[in-house]
């Protein structure tokens, strides 16, 4: 039996009879043991994540119904509070709750951060839990200028993370970037064109 990897979370031994099924295995046990997926947050990590404004927050219910809300805020929003740990502010929305609730029965969550423009995706394995009536943490993650009323905290445990390929990724620029960019075309331009 082949040794256990941090990328288990993932890869399950379901996954791993499908990867055997399909011939792609093999591969994926070889690139593990030349380097496994992280579970602390490197420097690169962090400043992949403050550099964010939105990313996707998967979370299952005890059934395993599973959910995947979209977060949004000003650029950085989530927070590193330490290599293990990952934060944001929980700011009221349309008031569902399903991601509070599917949490309190299930601690198990997912994240998925796109760079559009550079075409890179961070998909990040953990536990989670809304922390309600601590001020001061809440003041750590909450942005001050950001016109919404901060409610809890969502904490991320950090069990896994990954970086995925590029393939398939459509480059999407936000409003600012692709106004700068039309505004100011590439000098280097072939004549003519």
């Amino acid at each position: 039996m082949a040794d256990s990897h941090r990328s288990d979370v993932g890869f399950t031994a379901a996954v791993k009879a499908a990867q055997r099924a399909r011939g792609s295995r093999d591969g994926y046990e070889r690139a593990m043991r030349r380097r496994d997926w992280s579970g602390a947050v490197t420097p690169e990590l962090a400043a992949f994540i403050a550099e964010r404004d939105s990313f996707y927050l998967g979370t299952a219910s005890a059934a395993g119904q599973p959910y995947i809300q979209h977060r949004g805020g000003p650029r950085g929003f989530l927070k590193v509070l330490d290599e293990r740990r990952l934060a944001f502010a929980d700011y009221r929305g349309n008031r569902q709750y399903i991601s509070l609730g599917n949490l309190s029965e299930n601690p198990r969550a997912f994240l998925f951060l796109m760079d559009y423009p550079d075409r890179r995706r961070i998909k990040v394995w953990g536990r989670a839990e809304f922390v309600e009536g601590d001020p001061a943490l809440l003041d750590r993650v909450a942005d001050p200028d950001y016109a919404a009323t901060p409610e809890r905290v969502l904490v991320f445990h950090v069990d896994a993370w990954d970086e995925n390929c590029s393939q398939h990724i459509t480059p999407r620029y936000p409003v600012e970037e692709l106004s700068a960019m039309v505004a100011s075309p590439p000098t280097d331009a072939e004549p003519g064109r």
